[in-house]
C-alpha cells in the first residue's frame, strides 16, 4: 500500500506552491497541530504545542491593547478637536450678554451637553436686572455656594474639575430642567484677587457622561480658558 495520503493533486499542488495560505489561517493551523498532537497519544507532552497556544494567547493580549490603544487615541482626539472648537465659539461674541447667551445655546451643542449654568457668588441681596435678562444661563449664589454644592454630598478636597453622577440636579441652578438632569460636571472658576469665586456646570440628561472614573484635562483646560474671559468681563 502506498503512504502517501489521500489528496486532490490540485489542493496537494496548490499547498505545496503556496503553503503561507495555511500559514496564515488561524484556524487551519489550530487544526493541524491538534491533529499532530492526536496522532502522538496521550502520554507525549508537545511542549512546542504549548509553547504555540502561550504566544498566541499573548498575540490575542497584544492585540487587544493595540486596539485598546488606537481606539481611546481617536476619542482622545476627537475629545480635543470638540473642546477647541467650543473654546472657539465661546470667544466670538464681544459683549457680555451675547457671549453668555452663546454659552447656553451654541457651545452647550457643541459639548453635547442639555444644560450650561454659570453661578456667581454675590454678598449683593438685590435682583440685577441683567441677572434676570441671563436667567436662562446666568444665576448668583450666597458667598460659598460654589465650595459647598462640589462637596455635596461628601467632602474631599477641592478640585477645579469635578464630574459626578446625581438622581437628579438641584433646582437652584438647573431650574425646571432639574428633574432631568443625570450626571454633571463642576467647574470652580477663579476670578483673580479680590474676587469671590463661581461655578460653571454643565449638566446631561445621559448618567454616564459624567462619571468620577473620566479625565478631566480638557475640561481643566476649558475651565481656565474660560476664567481668563471672565475675569476681562468682570474688569
Amino acid at each position: 500500500m502506498s503512504s502517501r495520503p489521500q489528496m486532490d493533486d490540485t489542493l496537494r499542488d496548490t499547498i505545496i506552491s503556496r503553503p503561507d495560505v495555511i500559514l496564515e489561517d488561524q484556524d487551519l493551523m489550530r487544526a493541524l497541530i491538534a491533529a499532530n498532537e492526536r496522532s502522538m497519544g496521550g502520554n507525549i507532552v508537545d511542549l512546542r504545542g504549548i509553547a504555540m497556544e502561550r504566544l498566541e494567547a499573548r498575540l490575542d493580549r497584544l492585540e487587544d491593547t493595540h486596539r485598546s490603544v488606537i481606539a481611546a487615541a481617536y476619542e482622545n482626539l476627537a475629545g480635543t478637536n470638540q473642546i477647541h472648537r467650543a473654546i472657539l465659539r465661546m470667544l466670538d461674541p464681544v459683549e457680555f450678554e451675547p457671549f453668555l447667551h452663546n454659552l447656553g445655546s451654541e457651545v452647550a451643542e457643541i459639548l453635547r451637553v442639555d444644560s450650561v449654568r454659570l453661578v456667581l457668588e454675590t454678598v449683593q441681596k438685590y435682583e440685577d436686572p441683567a441677572v434676570q435678562r441671563l436667567g436662562d444661563v446666568l444665576s448668583v449664589a450666597e458667598t460659598g455656594f460654589t465650595d459647598t454644592y462640589i462637596n455635596s454630598p461628601r467632602h474631599g478636597p477641592l478640585r477645579q474639575v469635578t464630574l459626578r453622577q446625581v438622581q437628579h440636579g438641584d433646582a437652584r441652578i438647573y431650574g425646571d430642567k432639574a428633574d432631568e438632569i443625570r450626571s454633571e460636571a463642576l467647574l470652580r472658576l477663579d476670578f483673580g484677587l479680590g474676587r469671590l469665586p463661581g461655578l460653571l456646570v454643565l449638566g446631561a440628561e445621559d448618567p454616564h457622561q459624567f462619571t468620577p472614573q473620566q479625565g478631566t484635562d480638557l475640561l481643566t483646560f476649558f475651565a481656565g480658558v474660560f476664567e481668563r474671559a471672565m475675569r476681562r468681563w468682570l474688569a
